[in-house]
Protein backbone atom coordinates (compact mmCIF):
# COMPACT_ATOMS: atom_id res chain seq x y z
CA UNK A 1 0.00 0.00 0.00
CA UNK A 2 2.58 3.09 1.01
CA UNK A 3 4.79 1.51 -2.28
CA UNK A 4 1.60 2.71 -4.02
CA UNK A 5 1.35 5.91 -2.39
CA UNK A 6 4.68 6.77 -2.43
CA UNK A 7 4.76 6.47 -6.48
CA UNK A 8 1.69 7.93 -6.68
CA UNK A 9 3.34 11.09 -4.93
CA UNK A 10 6.23 10.98 -7.01
CA UNK A 11 3.66 11.10 -10.03
CA UNK A 12 2.25 14.39 -8.66
CA UNK A 13 5.67 15.64 -8.33
CA UNK A 14 6.84 14.84 -11.78
CA UNK A 15 3.57 16.68 -12.99
CA UNK A 16 3.30 19.37 -11.17
CA UNK A 17 6.77 20.76 -11.72
CA UNK A 18 6.91 20.35 -15.56
CA UNK A 19 3.13 22.10 -15.29
CA UNK A 20 4.55 25.27 -13.59
CA UNK A 21 7.84 25.15 -15.64
CA UNK A 22 10.65 23.94 -12.72
CA UNK A 23 12.52 22.17 -15.08
CA UNK A 24 13.23 24.96 -17.14
CA UNK A 25 16.48 26.44 -18.01
CA UNK A 26 15.25 29.85 -15.82
CA UNK A 27 12.33 29.74 -14.50
CA UNK A 28 9.47 31.98 -15.56
CA UNK A 29 11.44 33.16 -18.60
CA UNK A 30 13.92 34.48 -16.76
CA UNK A 31 17.56 34.21 -15.84
CA UNK A 32 16.97 33.05 -12.41
CA UNK A 33 16.95 29.56 -10.76
CA UNK A 34 13.71 28.96 -9.11
CA UNK A 35 15.70 28.99 -5.29
CA UNK A 36 16.71 32.51 -6.50
CA UNK A 37 13.48 33.60 -7.49
CA UNK A 38 11.83 32.34 -3.94
CA UNK A 39 14.82 34.17 -2.36
CA UNK A 40 14.07 37.36 -4.37
CA UNK A 41 9.95 36.53 -3.42
CA UNK A 42 10.45 36.71 -0.23
CA UNK A 43 12.85 39.51 0.16
CA UNK A 44 10.29 41.20 -1.89
CA UNK A 45 6.86 40.51 0.50
CA UNK A 46 8.51 40.15 3.78
CA UNK A 47 9.62 42.72 6.18
CA UNK A 48 12.58 42.61 8.57
CA UNK A 49 14.24 39.08 7.07
CA UNK A 50 17.96 38.21 8.38
CA UNK A 51 20.18 35.64 6.14
CA UNK A 52 19.37 33.51 9.20
CA UNK A 53 15.31 33.68 8.61
CA UNK A 54 15.64 32.14 5.18
CA UNK A 55 17.93 29.71 6.01
CA UNK A 56 15.39 28.34 8.67
CA UNK A 57 11.90 29.09 6.85
CA UNK A 58 13.28 27.53 3.22
CA UNK A 59 15.30 24.93 4.32
CA UNK A 60 18.55 26.35 2.43
CA UNK A 61 21.90 25.64 3.36
CA UNK A 62 23.75 28.26 4.40
CA UNK A 63 26.74 28.33 2.02
CA UNK A 64 24.32 28.89 -1.20
CA UNK A 65 22.31 31.27 0.56
CA UNK A 66 25.58 33.41 1.21
CA UNK A 67 26.23 32.99 -2.73
CA UNK A 68 22.94 33.98 -3.67
CA UNK A 69 23.30 37.25 -1.61
CA UNK A 70 26.15 37.90 -2.93
CA UNK A 71 24.91 38.04 -6.38
CA UNK A 72 22.14 39.94 -5.13
CA UNK A 73 24.48 42.44 -3.53
CA UNK A 74 27.04 42.66 -6.94
CA UNK A 75 24.16 43.53 -9.10
CA UNK A 76 22.51 46.28 -6.55
CA UNK A 77 19.19 45.02 -5.52
CA UNK A 78 20.44 44.19 -2.00
CA UNK A 79 20.78 46.26 0.94
CA UNK A 80 21.30 45.52 4.68
CA UNK A 81 19.10 47.96 7.27
CA UNK A 82 19.05 47.89 11.05
CA UNK A 83 16.14 45.96 12.00
CA UNK A 84 13.56 48.44 13.88
CA UNK A 85 12.76 46.21 17.04
CA UNK A 86 16.48 45.61 17.47
CA UNK A 87 19.04 47.49 16.62
CA UNK A 88 21.99 44.70 17.19
CA UNK A 89 20.60 42.64 14.45
CA UNK A 90 20.04 43.90 10.52
CA UNK A 91 18.16 42.61 7.80
CA UNK A 92 17.96 42.44 4.02
CA UNK A 93 15.90 44.91 1.98
CA UNK A 94 15.43 44.61 -1.93
CA UNK A 95 16.38 48.09 -3.12
CA UNK A 96 14.52 49.79 -5.76
CA UNK A 97 16.76 48.18 -8.37
CA UNK A 98 15.78 45.11 -6.99
CA UNK A 99 12.06 45.64 -7.12
CA UNK A 100 12.46 46.70 -10.78
CA UNK A 101 13.90 42.93 -11.18
CA UNK A 102 11.91 41.48 -9.28
CA UNK A 103 8.10 42.87 -10.80
CA UNK A 104 7.98 41.17 -13.81
CA UNK A 105 9.08 37.67 -12.36
CA UNK A 106 5.75 38.75 -10.19
CA UNK A 107 3.37 39.66 -13.31
CA UNK A 108 4.97 36.78 -15.18
CA UNK A 109 3.90 34.62 -12.55
CA UNK A 110 0.66 35.74 -11.91
CA UNK A 111 -0.19 35.20 -15.44
CA UNK A 112 0.92 31.65 -15.26
CA UNK A 113 -1.50 30.94 -12.17
CA UNK A 114 -3.95 32.59 -14.27
CA UNK A 115 -3.39 30.69 -17.62
CA UNK A 116 -4.01 27.59 -15.29
CA UNK A 117 -6.52 28.09 -13.69
CA UNK A 118 -8.88 30.16 -15.63
CA UNK A 119 -10.17 27.28 -17.98
CA UNK A 120 -11.68 25.75 -15.25
CA UNK A 121 -15.10 25.81 -14.35
CA UNK A 122 -15.78 27.08 -10.49
CA UNK A 123 -16.29 23.71 -8.65
CA UNK A 124 -13.25 22.15 -10.53
CA UNK A 125 -10.76 25.47 -9.57
CA UNK A 126 -12.55 24.97 -6.31
CA UNK A 127 -11.35 21.53 -5.93
CA UNK A 128 -7.65 22.42 -7.32
CA UNK A 129 -7.67 24.91 -4.79
CA UNK A 130 -9.10 23.04 -1.56
CA UNK A 131 -6.32 19.97 -2.50
CA UNK A 132 -3.16 22.41 -2.30
CA UNK A 133 -4.23 23.76 0.46
CA UNK A 134 -4.86 20.32 1.85
CA UNK A 135 -1.54 19.08 0.75
CA UNK A 136 0.16 22.64 1.96
CA UNK A 137 -1.89 22.02 5.73
CA UNK A 138 -0.87 18.48 6.25
CA UNK A 139 2.82 17.85 5.25
CA UNK A 140 3.56 21.13 7.38
CA UNK A 141 1.89 20.18 10.63
CA UNK A 142 0.69 23.98 10.86
CA UNK A 143 -2.33 24.42 12.24
CA UNK A 144 -2.01 28.65 10.27
CA UNK A 145 -5.47 28.39 7.93
CA UNK A 146 -8.03 30.96 6.77
CA UNK A 147 -10.70 31.28 9.02
CA UNK A 148 -14.23 29.69 7.64
CA UNK A 149 -16.37 32.67 6.49
CA UNK A 150 -20.19 32.38 6.67
CA UNK A 151 -22.02 34.41 4.48
CA UNK A 152 -25.75 34.20 2.54
CA UNK A 153 -26.06 32.68 -0.37
CA UNK A 154 -25.60 34.25 -3.60
CA UNK A 155 -26.19 32.98 -7.71
CA UNK A 156 -24.34 29.50 -7.88
CA UNK A 157 -24.64 28.38 -4.38
CA UNK A 158 -28.47 26.34 -4.86
CA UNK A 159 -26.69 24.32 -7.75
CA UNK A 160 -23.63 23.24 -5.43
CA UNK A 161 -26.32 22.30 -2.53
CA UNK A 162 -28.08 20.27 -4.67
CA UNK A 163 -24.96 18.93 -6.27
CA UNK A 164 -23.30 18.46 -2.76
CA UNK A 165 -25.77 16.79 -1.03
CA UNK A 166 -26.26 13.98 -4.32
CA UNK A 167 -22.58 13.46 -4.02
CA UNK A 168 -21.97 13.28 -0.41
CA UNK A 169 -25.31 11.19 0.77
CA UNK A 170 -24.58 8.63 -2.39
CA UNK A 171 -20.73 8.33 -1.75
CA UNK A 172 -21.42 7.99 2.35
CA UNK A 173 -24.74 6.42 2.95
CA UNK A 174 -25.48 4.89 -0.69
CA UNK A 175 -28.49 6.90 -1.22
CA UNK A 176 -29.76 6.95 -4.82
CA UNK A 177 -30.91 10.33 -7.24
CA UNK A 178 -34.39 10.29 -5.31
CA UNK A 179 -32.47 12.48 -2.76
CA UNK A 180 -31.26 14.87 -5.32
CA UNK A 181 -34.39 15.68 -6.31
CA UNK A 182 -35.99 16.18 -3.08
CA UNK A 183 -32.94 18.64 -2.12
CA UNK A 184 -33.32 20.03 -5.63
CA UNK A 185 -37.02 20.59 -4.97
CA UNK A 186 -36.77 21.88 -1.54
CA UNK A 187 -33.69 24.22 -2.83
CA UNK A 188 -36.42 25.82 -5.19
CA UNK A 189 -38.78 26.57 -3.25
CA UNK A 190 -36.28 28.21 -0.82
CA UNK A 191 -35.14 30.49 -3.62
CA UNK A 192 -38.79 30.79 -5.33
CA UNK A 193 -40.74 31.64 -2.27
CA UNK A 194 -37.62 33.28 -0.10
CA UNK A 195 -38.92 35.79 2.96
CA UNK A 196 -36.03 37.75 3.42
CA UNK A 197 -36.84 38.54 6.77
CA UNK A 198 -37.93 35.34 7.86
CA UNK A 199 -35.87 32.49 6.25
CA UNK A 200 -31.77 32.13 4.89
CA UNK A 201 -29.33 30.13 4.01
CA UNK A 202 -25.58 30.45 5.02
CA UNK A 203 -23.00 29.37 3.38
CA UNK A 204 -19.45 28.44 4.85
CA UNK A 205 -16.82 29.65 2.76
CA UNK A 206 -12.99 29.58 3.25
CA UNK A 207 -10.76 30.92 0.66
CA UNK A 208 -13.76 30.85 -1.99
CA UNK A 209 -14.01 27.20 -1.34
CA UNK A 210 -17.63 26.13 -0.03
CA UNK A 211 -17.05 24.09 2.78
CA UNK A 212 -20.66 23.96 4.24
CA UNK A 213 -24.65 24.91 4.72
CA UNK A 214 -27.34 25.47 6.55
CA UNK A 215 -31.05 27.21 5.99
CA UNK A 216 -34.15 28.05 7.98
CA UNK A 217 -37.12 28.18 6.37
CA UNK A 218 -40.29 29.23 7.99
CA UNK A 219 -43.36 26.38 8.67
CA UNK A 220 -45.89 28.75 10.21
CA UNK A 221 -45.59 31.62 12.03
CA UNK A 222 -44.29 30.26 15.01
CA UNK A 223 -42.13 27.55 13.85
CA UNK A 224 -39.65 27.23 11.58
CA UNK A 225 -37.50 24.36 9.52
CA UNK A 226 -33.59 23.81 10.17
CA UNK A 227 -32.89 22.09 6.74
CA UNK A 228 -30.02 20.96 4.17
CA UNK A 229 -27.06 21.22 7.00
CA UNK A 230 -23.78 19.79 4.84
CA UNK A 231 -20.22 19.42 6.47
CA UNK A 232 -17.65 18.93 3.73
CA UNK A 233 -15.67 15.69 4.66
CA UNK A 234 -12.47 17.80 4.99
CA UNK A 235 -14.45 20.57 7.23
CA UNK A 236 -15.56 18.26 9.89
CA UNK A 237 -14.00 18.55 13.19
CA UNK A 238 -13.63 21.78 13.14
CA UNK A 239 -17.14 23.14 14.90
CA UNK A 240 -18.30 24.35 11.40
CA UNK A 241 -21.26 21.97 11.92
CA UNK A 242 -21.90 23.41 15.82
CA UNK A 243 -21.51 27.15 14.40
CA UNK A 244 -23.81 27.19 11.53
CA UNK A 245 -26.51 25.27 14.05
CA UNK A 246 -26.14 28.13 16.38
CA UNK A 247 -26.18 30.73 13.56
CA UNK A 248 -29.20 29.46 12.23
CA UNK A 249 -30.75 28.95 16.02
CA UNK A 250 -30.02 32.58 16.72
CA UNK A 251 -31.30 34.46 13.68
CA UNK A 252 -34.76 32.24 14.64
CA UNK A 253 -35.09 33.37 17.92
CA UNK A 254 -34.21 37.03 16.32
CA UNK A 255 -36.96 36.61 13.77
CA UNK A 256 -39.84 35.61 16.65
CA UNK A 257 -39.87 31.92 16.06
CA UNK A 258 -41.34 30.10 18.93
CA UNK A 259 -39.94 27.01 17.72
CA UNK A 260 -37.11 24.82 15.46
CA UNK A 261 -38.47 21.61 13.98
CA UNK A 262 -35.85 19.73 11.55
CA UNK A 263 -36.61 16.17 9.80
CA UNK A 264 -33.55 13.80 9.40
CA UNK A 265 -32.93 9.63 9.62
CA UNK A 266 -31.55 7.43 12.34
CA UNK A 267 -28.44 6.81 10.86
CA UNK A 268 -26.93 10.22 10.44
CA UNK A 269 -25.18 9.98 13.66
CA UNK A 270 -22.73 13.06 13.62
CA UNK A 271 -25.59 15.48 12.80
CA UNK A 272 -28.08 13.95 15.49
CA UNK A 273 -25.32 14.43 18.24
CA UNK A 274 -25.51 18.13 17.21
CA UNK A 275 -29.23 17.99 17.19
CA UNK A 276 -28.72 16.95 20.42
CA UNK A 277 -26.05 19.10 21.59
CA UNK A 278 -27.96 21.91 20.54
CA UNK A 279 -31.12 21.00 22.85
CA UNK A 280 -33.65 19.32 20.45
CA UNK A 281 -35.10 16.21 21.39
CA UNK A 282 -36.53 13.70 18.95
CA UNK A 283 -39.99 14.03 19.07
CA UNK A 284 -41.26 10.89 16.27
CA UNK A 285 -39.89 8.56 13.78
CA UNK A 286 -41.54 6.86 11.15
CA UNK A 287 -39.75 3.38 9.00
CA UNK A 288 -39.79 4.15 5.25
CA UNK A 289 -38.22 3.26 2.27
CA UNK A 290 -36.55 6.33 0.31
CA UNK A 291 -33.65 6.90 -1.57
CA UNK A 292 -33.10 3.23 -2.14
CA UNK A 293 -32.52 2.41 1.60
CA UNK A 294 -34.73 1.51 4.88
CA UNK A 295 -34.45 4.49 6.70
CA UNK A 296 -35.92 5.42 9.76
CA UNK A 297 -36.92 9.08 9.79
CA UNK A 298 -37.48 11.32 12.90
CA UNK A 299 -38.81 15.06 13.59
CA UNK A 300 -36.56 17.10 15.88
CA UNK A 301 -37.96 20.08 17.56
CA UNK A 302 -36.39 22.81 20.22
CA UNK A 303 -38.39 25.14 22.23
CA UNK A 304 -36.80 29.15 21.81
Amino acid sequence: MLTRQIEAARRFNRFYTQRIGVLDEGLLDSPFSLTEVRVMYELAHRRGAGAADLVRDLGLDKGYLSRILKRFRAKGWLARSVAHDDGRRHVLVLTTAGRRAFAPLERRSQRQMRAMLSPLAPPRRHRVLEAMRTIEHDLSGSADVSPIALRSHRPGDIGWVVQRHGEIYWREYGWDEAFEALVADIAAKFVRDFDRARERCWIAERDGVRLGCIFLVAQDRTTAKLRMLLVEPEARGSGLGKRLIDECLAFARSAGYRRVALWTQSNLDAARHLYVKAGFRKTSEESHHSFGKDLVAETWSLKL
